[in-house]
């Protein structure tokens, strides 16, 4: 037995469920979905995505290596720049006018004058620079 405005919709054991439908009246839109919806389903596509990706332990190994390469061939040439630096003379004068005309601490013009191989007039052009 059927009425108008209900359907039968499942029956689950004995109990039986029924939806009641509008009969008058205009229907409605099907609702749009919302903005914020659409950039969460973008933001899951994402992070699905990253999740499927697997991380090789052997590239991981590989990877690590020539960082660790890089960084001690960094340290070894800064190392022979520090040397060659060292071996650079300096007159006492030149380190003086450099710290009280710039005042810089003494480190510093040292530095400076070493790296332009004792010449004053180009340690103080590239402390001014």
């Amino acid at each position: 037995m059927r009425r108008r405005g209900v359907v039968d919709m499942a029956t689950e054991g004995d109990v039986e469920l029924e939806l009641e439908t509008e009969t008058s009246g205009p229907e409605r839109p099907p609702e749009k979905p919302r903005k914020h919806d659409s950039g969460a389903a973008d933001l899951e596509r994402v992070t699905d995505y990253a999740e499927e990706k697997e991380i090789q332990s052997s590239n991981l190994e590989t990877a690590m290596s020539v960082i660790g390469d890089r960084r001690s061939r960094e340290q070894k040439a800064k190392q022979e720049r520090e040397k060659e630096l060292a071996k650079v003379t300096i007159k006492k004068e030149d380190l003086e006018l450099i710290m009280t005309e710039m005042e810089i601490s003494r480190a510093a013009a040292e530095r400076s004058l070493r790296e332009h191989m004792g010449n004053v007039v180009e340690a103080l052009i590239a402390l001014t620079n």
